[in-house]
């Protein structure tokens, strides 16, 4: 076997390691949570509304399914709706990014 010199260092050591660590895993799990990305568009409007911005403004891909669509619009409008303190021109850039992804343009009368 060993001394009992270098077996009581080994134990402290163990000893010592085993509490840092169990400390450590305490503060990280008594760490609030940090939000992974941003829940909306930051920016600001280009003068025409691109494919890319109206995705990025409903937070879904460029050619996302039309229920995403759907649904991240009302997320969105939920947020954002002028009856609950949001602003009239952010809810209408809302909505024209729903209509550029579903395929609606300005003066379009056709639906879906």
């Amino acid at each position: 076997m060993g001394s009992p010199l270098v077996v009581g260092v080994t134990v402290a050591a163990a000893a010592l390691g085993s509490r840092y660590l169990i400390g450590a895993w305490q503060a990280f799990k008594a760490r609030p949570p940090v939000p992974r990305g941003r829940r909306f568009y930051p920016g600001g409007f280009e003068q025409v509304m691109t494919r890319r911005e109206a995705a990025l403004i409903l937070g879904v891909r460029e050619h996302a399914v039309v229920e995403k669509i759907k649904e991240a619009h009302r997320r969105v409008m939920v947020a954002n709706h002028p009856d609950s303190g949001g602003s009239h021109y952010l809810a209408s850039k809302v909505n024209e990014a729903k209509d550029i992804l579903m395929g609606r343009t300005k003066g379009s009368d056709s639906v879906f």
